[in-house]
């Protein structure tokens, strides 16, 4: 059965899709019981991908800042550079379980098509990425990464070009192939299992931060922030600490600051895509509306379904970052620390500082920090300081 977040969720799918989406749910949950299965996964993440992540404290950055002290949770240094890597090795090992040769993915920043490559190339599957033409022009780092990777990249040339024509473009590819491919979707959206089994995987992130946070200061921090596009960092990061009294802040993509940009939670409304039901940017009649961003990898009209449901229930805040606003905490973190986030975890960082500043000054604040800002340098020379 179709899993439900109050109600959103579900799996909006072709009927050729249905077993390939329920094997892909026994095998899943038949591999959390699985001892061995675990322990490769934690093996791999440890000595191929470089986990645990560090609990970092920017010092200077927060002095500058004021207020709260500002930590980062550092997976711009997992292999590969972002936190892509968690979600894609375990969907990677899933394929391996059900026998499937070929993976497929969808990317928009390119750090998911990255992972995803480098994991068909360690287990030997055959790998194919879709990206959008525009993402291809304004990533193409992560392109030439892909492709030295072994895997074949899928320019996209309908619609936006952008990351929701590559789902639909991956979604497509799978519906004739299930038989000898699996698709590792990179966030958790799209038809169940998916958001379900991406935040199991993700939730690795959470489960770092909770033991290093009560290792170090022996209490949850106060406030822990992620950015969100489709929200696979942030409901790895937020999973874990639902029961806690943290506060926890999803940071969407404002844009250029008068349209809808790309923040669904907070200008959108319910509707179904890519097999789901959530929060979509869409107009009266349902029609899909187009998106913006600074960043390739928030730049998607939609968001995961378990999301929606925190932001009806307030447990989780949501708000939305311009691309002025993200582009100067990118500059900022620079700077002050010597690290180069990509531009999607600028966004929460830049909400982060805004919200440290009006927090004393023993308060601890945990950003995490998805991913690094090699693929984005072309684009942010482009752009300029906004100094």
């Amino acid at each position: 059965m179709p899993e439900w977040y109050g109600p959103y969720g579900g799996a909006y799918v072709p009927e050729t899709l249905v077993p390939a989406l329920q094997e892909l749910e026994k095998a899943w949950r038949e591999s959390r019981r699985d001892p061995s299965f675990q322990q490769r996964l934690r093996t791999l993440l440890h000595e191929w991908g470089g986990r645990p992540t560090p609990l970092y404290f920017a010092e200077r950055l927060t002095r500058e800042n004021g207020g709260a002290g500002i930590y980062l949770k550092r997976e711009d240094l997992v292999h590969g550079g972002a936190h892509k890597l968690n979600n894609a090795l375990g969907q990677g090992l899933l394929a391996e379980r059900l026998g499937k040769r070929r993976i497929i993915a969808e990317t928009g920043a390119g750090q998911h098509g990255v992972a995803t490559a480098m994991v068909g190339a360690m287990l030997g599957l055959t790998t194919e990425v879709y990206m959008g033409e525009v993402d291809i022009e304004r990533q193409r780092p992560n392109v030439l990464r892909m492709r030295l990777l072994g895997a074949t990249v899928r320019p996209v040339r309908a619609g936006q070009r952008t990351l929701k024509e590559a789902i639909n473009e991956a979604l497509r590819d799978w519906i004739t192939t299930v038989r000898d491919t699996h698709y590792v979707l990179g966030s958790a959206v799209g038809p169940h299992p998916f958001p379900s089994l991406v935040a199991d995987f993700q939730s690795v992130i959470g489960k770092e931060i909770l033991h290093q946070s009560r290792s170090r200061f022996g209490a949850e921090p106060d406030l822990v922030v992620a950015c969100v596009g489709g929200g696979s960092n942030a409901i790895g990061t937020f999973h874990p600490l639902l029961r806690t009294r943290s506060r926890l802040l999803g940071v969407e993509a404002g844009g250029e600051g008068g349209g809808v940009g790309a923040a669904s939670l907070s200008r959108g409304s319910p509707g179904v895509l890519h097999g789901m039901r959530t929060y979509l940017l869409q107009d009266e009649e349902g029609q899909i509306l187009p998106t913006e961003s600074v960043s390739a990898g928030l730049d998607y009209a939609g968001v995961g379904p378990e999301h929606a449901r925190l932001k009806d229930s307030g447990r989780v805040e949501y708000v939305s970052v311009s691309n002025a606003e993200a582009l100067a905490a990118f500059h900022l973190l620079s700077r002050s620390e010597g690290i180069l986030p990509a531009l999607e975890p600028a966004h929460a960082l830049a909400e982060a500082l805004r919200r440290a500043r009006s927090l004393p000054r023993d308060a601890r604040v945990v950003v995490t920090l998805s991913g690094r800002g090699d693929k984005d340098l072309a684009e942010v020379e482009r752009i300029g300081d906004p100094r």
